[in-house]
């Protein structure tokens, strides 16, 4: 049997197959007041062929921003907007989860209210550029939070939480890789705190771990998830024990009974992390990066994962299920139309059905 093609429960939810649909920043939502355009609930809804959605990631809260034209969940419109997406999703009879992402110190201060310093655990400035609306810019050195400010940041993904179940949205998921600020809290290198945040595994590990409190206490542990992706390397992040580190939190991620654990390897790690930390971890588990048809069942069969998730191949081909299931061949990706712009390169790609009737 196709395992991809059978039901899998995650969380609260039956799954009507295990084929999910990577969180994609895709940057439409071009007004400066972090609503999505007109287009996103038809992109959406394209899609929902997979057993599950997650969200490209959305801002909890202004100072959480990191690039232009990236959405948010703080505004009664921003909700509003995000209410089209999920019931066009739910019409469809699929699940969708929204992955809340607050970037820290990969911002600039033209992202933030009142031109602020983007905020992080420490102040060390990253390596690197983010995109702006006047082009490049390079990063700058965040301001370091303060203990009061943490709790006022947790508070934030908090309602951001409370927001998205207003949307329509069937769970959240914590973006905790990609070098934003829960993971500069988890590495060594973007944190150099002395208190209770900072130090040991046991400390760099709090910021999650109290993040992960907050939102199971507005949803319920079945409606929350999380992202890891040890040793990507992504946004000039870098631990010097990350075997460790990720260990001991996904040991600690246990006591929430989240829905899943969703993590994607990137990049070249010695390490097989899936065969680490799958075994570690008491609940349903996600596998994405790179995946194939192939070597999506072939983890399946072998109990490697409980879900494949997939990214480019859902962003291009809206019917990917049915082309997996016909063996049909898959749409290219426009890479130049990947962030911002109309429906050229979001919505326009071709179905089997239309490109039959051509």
């Amino acid at each position: 049997m196709n395992q991809l093609f059978t039901s899998v429960r995650v969380g609260r939810y039956e799954l009507s197959n295990r084929l999910v649909m990577a969180p994609m920043t895709r940057s439409r939502a071009g007004n400066g007041d972090g609503v999505i355009a007109d287009a996103v609930p038809d992109y959406y809804e394209q899609r929902s062929g997979a057993g599950l959605i997650i969200s490209e990631g959305v801002y909890p809260s202004a100072s959480g921003k990191g690039y232009v034209s990236t959405p948010g969940i703080e505004t009664d419109a921003q909700i509003a907007a995000w209410k089209k997406v999920t019931d066009a999703v739910h019409a469809e009879g699929s699940r969708i989860f929204m992955q809340v992402m607050h970037c820290g110190r990969i911002s600039h201060p033209s992202i933030q209210p009142g031109n602020a310093l983007p905020v992080a655990p420490s102040a060390i400035k990253p390596a690197g550029q983010t995109w702006t609306a006047t082009g490049q810019q390079e990063f700058v050195t965040p301001h370091a939070l303060t203990v009061a400010e943490i709790q006022d940041v947790i508070a934030d993904y908090r309602s951001a939480t409370r927001r998205a179940l207003e949307a329509g949205f069937d769970g959240v998921e914590l973006h905790a890789a990609s070098g934003y600020l829960p993971e500069q809290f988890l590495a060594s290198e973007s944190n150099h705190r002395t208190d209770e945040y900072g130090g040991t595994i046991r400390n760099r590990i709090r910021f999650v771990l109290e993040v992960l409190a907050a939102m199971v206490d507005e949803a319920g542990g079945d409606r929350v998830g999380i992202k890891i992706s040890p040793e990507m390397n992504f946004n000039d992040i870098v631990d010097e024990k990350p075997q460790a580190l990720y260990w001991e939190l996904v040991e600690e991620l246990n006591q929430f009974s989240l829905a899943y654990l969703h993590l994607t390897r990137q990049g070249t790690p010695e390490m097989d992390y899936h065969a680490l930390l799958r075994p570690r971890f008491k609940g349903p588990y996600l596998m994405g990066a790179g995946l194939t048809k192939e070597t999506a069942e072939a983890a399946l069969q072998a109990g490697k994962a409980d879900a494949a998730v997939f990214g480019e191949l859902f962003l291009a081909n809206p019917d990917l299920p049915e082309r997996f299931r016909l063996g049909a061949a898959l749409n290219t990706p426009d890479r130049t139309t990947y962030y911002g712009g109309d429906e050229k390169g979001y919505t326009d790609y071709p179905t089997l059905k239309v490109t039959e009737a051509a």
